[in-house]
């Protein structure tokens, strides 16, 4: 392993250490793993909304301090490309850099280009639910909610729909989540480092292809005719590019939708009024992207002193948690937090992350997230969790990686 393979698997394993540090107590740990953490991070935020965690470490849970710091000029994201020594682009880059790839890739997945999508990701749905519709039951994570996305985004990236099963795997490796797995850190950085070298194997083959083929109307062969700044992006450039953008589609949606369908299948009332009134699902989605939070949290590392809205001055070199599921509860900003409101309004929620690291993927999720489960309540209005099964969270997105469901 390199000097900055080894540099950039050591900050892996600080994130780890960061999140165990942030929430260690027994009962912290328990509620994280449930199905309704929320009073969990409310209580946390009035305890203490910075948590100094030794060591230079810092978590934020409060709202202000969290926006502030995402847009602080002396913040670093610094994230690499799963445990090799390159950026995911443009995650890890910063400043002008960032603001440079940004721009090549924001219009790909502006709001009215990923609107086209919405017939094919109901008909996929759809097709998916064919599958298992009158059975009266099914695991709705391993056969709805994970390779929904998953497909979607194998079809618009242009990769054949047979690699569904190696991809999924990849993501299995790279993120983990699954609460029944006991990894340790160790466990987990090896898993990383196959999927680096699984994912770059065949990325690189996939490219050797794709300069002797006809271009192709897809992300792919759009990445390999544009121009940054007059320059074809690099075999290196568009290795970082595709390694983030595949992370990103694989789990992002999936956790998202478990979460948000779980949610409506143990509160039926609410489950109600989006089935009497589909219109309801965008402000449904918008509200469960708060509550729920699937993406519980990020890392940042400053590289100057930064004083917080709040009184915390953090030091350089300070490793900090931002902690998106306790910022979206967050009373000064969302009257009665713990109030699941479709009609919320306003709802400034950073479910999507805040500041210059913006979900660059956040219209072509909600586009997924709404048509989605819209489709499902017009096939099965009625369902709930199966009788005598508590349901599990794990991981970062956050999901039950089991959601057995039951309808009549």
């Amino acid at each position: 392993m390199t000097d900055p393979q080894q540099a950039m698997m050591e900050s892996i394993a600080m994130n780890y250490l960061l999140v165990e540090r942030s929430f260690s107590e027994p009962e912290v740990v328990a509620a994280r793993a449930s199905a309704e953490p929320q009073q969990m991070y409310v209580d946390l935020q009035a305890r203490c909304p910075v948590r100094d965690l030794g060591d230079n470490m810092y978590a934020l849970l409060r709202l202000e301090d969290v926006l502030f710091l995402n847009k602080h000029h002396g913040v670093e994201q610094a994230s690499k490309y799963l445990g090799s020594d390159r950026p995911a682009i443009p995650l890890g880059l910063d400043g002008p850099e960032h603001r440079k790839y940004r721009k090549m890739l924001d219009p790909v997945f502006a709001a009215k280009r990923i609107a086209t999508l919405e017939e094919p990701v109901r008909q996929l749905a759809n097709e998916m639910i064919d599958r298992f519709i009158t059975d009266g039951k099914v695991d709705a994570y391993s056969a709805w909610c994970e390779p929904l996305p998953s497909t979607i985004f194998l079809r618009i990236m242009g990769l054949p729909m047979d690699d569904l099963e190696n991809f999924l795997h990849f993501k299995r490796l790279t993120l983990g989540g699954d609460p029944n797995e006991d990894l340790t850190i160790d466990q987990r950085l090896q898993n990383r480092g196959e999927a680096v070298v699984w994912i770059q194997n065949y990325f690189n083959a996939e490219l050797d292809r794709r300069e002797s083929a006809p271009p192709q109307e897809d992300i792919i062969g759009w990445l390999l005719t544009t121009e940054v700044e007059g320059d074809r992006l690099d075999r290196r450039d568009l290795l970082d590019i595709l390694g983030l953008l595949m992370i990103a589609g694989l789990d992002t949606v999936a956790g998202s939708l478990a979460c948000m369908l779980s949610f409506l299948a143990r509160h039926p009332e609410q489950r109600a009024r989006v089935v009497a009134d589909p219109s309801l699902m965008h402000g449904a989605v918008e509200e469960l992207m708060r509550f729920e939070s699937p993406v519980t949290e990020g890392m940042r590392v400053t590289t100057e002193e930064v004083a917080l809205p709040s009184g915390t001055v953090l030091p350089p070199g300070a490793n900090v948690l931002v902690s998106w599921s306790s910022a979206n509860l967050d009373a000064a900003t969302f009257p009665d937090p713990l109030t699941v409101d479709f009609q919320r309004s306003p709802n400034p929620h950073i479910g999507f992350a805040s500041g210059f690291h913006r979900c660059l993927g956040s219209h072509l999720a909600r586009l997924e997230l709404v048509t989605a489960l819209n489709a499902w309540h017009a096939r099965i209005p009625d369902y709930s969790v199966a009788p005598g099964v508590e349901l599990v969270y794990g991981g970062n997105p956050r999901a039950p990686h089991q959601l057995p469901l039951v309808w009549g």
